[in-house]
């Protein structure tokens, strides 16, 4: 007879047990919550931050499961948010305030990434246009769609340029390189997120281009800010704050190790080349570390420089001023080391 402790059934139930706790605990330990971050456009390396947190492991650690929502701008991705199919995601702050003002949106900006705007000239090097000023009584082509044509007409006068001297040509996004360097515009308005295709373009034709950043010519304001929706705000704090702490992380990641931020993005989306996306981490770098992050850190939004931003899209827009409050857009009690 078989002695009760070494019965086959008797053994098969504690190793059962065991098994059943050992698989219970382990799954309480690795529960993680799931996080859906929305793209405010096609993935490229000013996308890399929230890749690199995937590919480095820093949401994991903070036990967040982030899966990336395509997005097609950034009322798009801000109405992905209103409605629920989104957590958090990107949006260029000015696109925030202006649903805000027009009517109210349950979404808040809570993380800024790009602290001086991304809006840009480009010129051929030979053009003789070194400055803004020196635009005036010339062709310059732009898309239909870009924000930045909201801010031209302030950009022009503040740069003592007659808005009616230029002449303004909208085209397809897709020409306004070719247009350049075929002769056919003397201006391009385009972001500093493209330089580096324009710059490759440029090389295949033999020339060499000037960039003039809008921001070096007095229009300074945030841009690309972190968005998260009101409820996930409210029903889920803990889990917002340990994800911009780890976009952060991220962050700061993608910026010491453009490359390796650029294979992160690649090899989820593989149409992006890894050498142009390392490229653009580097042309942007300015947008995100500059001596206004430095002085107020990362993330930050500072009251009067909100207020500048506010000032800015209440003049592109021909809005009341008065119609927004800006900080009541904002949500500083997730910013690492903020409110």
């Amino acid at each position: 007879m078989i002695p009760p402790a070494k019965h086959p059934s008797i053994r098969w139930t504690k190793l059962a047990t065991g098994t059943l706790i050992t698989l219970l605990m382990s799954g309480a330990a690795q529960a993680t919550d799931r996080v859906t971050f929305q793209l405010d456009w096609l993935p490229g390396g000013d996308k890399a931050p929230v890749y690199v947190g995937i590919a480095q492991g820093f949401f994991a650690e903070q036990d967040l499961d982030v899966r990336i929502s395509q997005g097609r701008g950034s009322t798009d991705a801000m109405t992905k948010l209103a409605t629920g199919q989104a957590d958090i995601g990107l949006s260029d702050i000015t696109a925030l305030m202006a649903a805000h003002a027009e009517g109210g949106i349950p979404v808040r900006g809570v993380y800024s990434i790009f602290s001086q705007p991304p809006h840009a000239f480009y010129v051929l090097e030979d053009s003789g246009i070194e400055q803004v000023s020196d635009v005036a009584g010339k062709r310059i082509a732009t898309s239909p769609f870009t924000s930045s044509n909201l801010f031209l007409p302030l950009l022009l006068e503040m740069n003592g340029v007659d808005e009616q001297s230029i002449n303004l040509i909208q085209s397809d996004p897709g020409t306004l390189s070719p247009m350049l360097l075929n002769g056919r515009t003397d201006v391009v308005i385009s972001w500093v997120t493209d330089q580096e295709r324009y710059a490759d373009n440029a090389l295949s034709a033999g020339v060499t281009l000037r960039i003039i950043p809008w921001h070096e010519a007095g229009l300074e304001a945030y841009s690309t800010t972190l968005v998260a929706s009101d409820r996930f705000l409210e029903e889920r704090p803990d889990v917002a704050r340990r994800f911009i702490d780890a976009y952060e992380q991220a962050i700061e990641y993608t910026w010491a190790n453009p490359n390796e931020a650029a294979e992160a993005v690649n090899a989820v989306v593989p149409e992006v080349e890894v050498d142009m996306a390392a490229r653009t981490i580097e042309a942007i770098r300015p947008l995100v570390f500059n001596t206004f992050s430095e002085t107020h850190g990362l993330g930050a939004f500072e009251p009067s420089r909100l207020a500048a931003t506010w000032q800015w899209t209440a003049e592109a827009q021909e809005m009341d001023v008065n119609l927004l409050d800006p900080e009541s857009i904002i949500d500083r009690r997730f910013v690492p080391g903020g409110e």
